[in-house]
């Protein structure tokens, strides 16, 4: 009787130790980023060593609270890196508020460092949020921030460049606020302005634990249309060959499992409409547009307002943004089917004769009544002479979005 009962209880032993390693295995690869196997054999970061938290140091705050975490080498140094962090309860001065919280990690722009009015702003919306300064202000905390930072370096060692820091950076804030006990890792999101749009789109592609990304301005294919071609220009080719592999998102974004939400502005003089299509071409993953002429470049907060609704629909289970599905130009008109949960207010076309690539910061959008028939919108034609057209949709929430930008045979590139 025992020699049978043996060997079942050390069976069962097995397999409970099984079990155990299985789970353990499981919670572990949550917080571990799994790389997309489309993503080129040139990325540069050890994503496995990035997905562990930083070891990082409180500084001082309350309502706003600031730290330091530990980044990157930087020519052989260790770096520490700033970043602001705050809570629905650090606000109130109530800890009991923070519990099982979203997260966003903010991203600035060039010319910006960390916002600790950006961090309170999205606490008041009830996440935990954290904004790291990439510029290079602090001691010790890596490659600056300037043009010369971004594309003078670019013979120097890859650990060295800024863009390389940069991305490490924002991914370590991720793995950092995912590791606090008020913060739910599984609902965690991404935003970042002008170059911590840039950074958004590489990062999207690179960490798949995010469950919502925006982008707004930043985008790639710099070296074929931006405001920084003259820096290309003082690049021999060889240069400009590793500078696009290495950094320009357009080697990452496509390979992002990440919802994402592309913003711009029309006369966006960074970031112009056809290397910003390009961009959001590539995106397979559940993706929607708010392009609007009218949105002025800058490190912007509270506006539009799809930035929070978005993030809040893969966060918070809030109702999604409306979504320009289909789009038909025939010979009466344009036509678009549009998929949303709430009710539909307005619709425009705009379109513009300019040429592109040109003077965006000049362009002249020119402004179309658009009819809305329950999920239909249809438009008048317009003129046969544009270069580029597309479509916007504002529900009663003010969320407004748009259709991808369509180009007409009339572009000329410098592609």
């Amino acid at each position: 009787m025992i020699s049978k009962i043996i060997p079942s209880f050390f069976f069962l032993m097995i397999f409970t130790l099984l079990l155990l390693d299985s789970q353990n295995t499981s919670a572990f690869d949550e917080n571990l980023i799994q790389p997309a196997k489309s993503l080129p054999a040139t990325t540069p970061w050890n994503l496995k060593e990035l997905s562990k938290p930083p070891k990082f140091e409180w500084s001082d705050g309350s309502e706003v609270r600031s730290l330091y975490f530990e980044g990157e080498k930087h020519r052989g140094k260790p770096t520490r890196i700033f970043a602001y962090y705050a809570t629905p309860g650090s606000l109130a001065n109530d800890p009991a508020k923070d519990k099982n919280l979203p997260a966003v990690v903010l991203v600035h722009g060039g010319g910006g460092k960390a916002f600790d009015a950006w961090v309170r702003l999205w606490a008041k919306r009830g996440y935990a949020a954290i904004a790291m300064d990439l510029s290079g202000n602090r001691p010790n905390s890596g490659p600056d921030q300037s043009h010369v930072g971004k594309f003078g370096t670019i013979s120097e060692p890859i650990s060295d460049q800024w863009t390389y820091h940069a991305v490490a950076n924002v991914i370590r804030a991720h793995s950092l606020i995912r590791s606090f006990p008020e913060v739910d890792a599984k609902r965690t999101a991404l935003t970042g302005i002008s170059w911590g749009g840039y950074l958004t789109c590489i990062v999207a592609g690179l960490d798949n634990r995010f469950q919502a990304a925006v982008p707004v301005y930043g985008c790639g294919f710099l070296h074929e249309n931006s405001s920084w071609l003259s820096e290309f220009a003082k690049m021999t080719p060889e240069q400009k060959a590793k500078w696009i592999t290495l950094w320009d998102p357009s080697q990452y974004v496509g390979s992002t499992t990440v919802p994402m939400l592309f913003v711009n502005g029309g006369r966006d003089f960074h970031y112009p409409p056809d290397s910003y299509a390009k961009t959001y071409a590539l995106v397979k993953s559940a993706k929607n547009i708010c392009f609007s002429p009218d949105l002025p470049h800058g490190h912007i907060f509270d506006r539009p307002e799809a930035i929070e609704l978005f993030i809040n629909h893969y966060t918070k289970g809030g109702v999604p943004l409306p979504l320009i599905r289909l789009q038909n130009k025939g010979k009466l008109g344009i036509e678009a089917a549009v998929e949303s949960e709430t009710e539909l207010v307005t619709a425009q076309l705009y379109y513009s004769t300019d040429a592109i690539p040109g003077n965006n910061k000049k362009r002249t959008w020119t402004k179309l009544p658009a009819k809305i028939n329950q999920n239909q919108i249809t438009c008048e034609l317009p003129p046969e002479n544009i270069v580029v057209w597309f479509l916007t949709i504002k529900d009663k929430r003010n969320a407004m979005v748009s259709s991808r930008l369509v180009f007409t045979k009339n572009v000329t590139t410098q592609r």
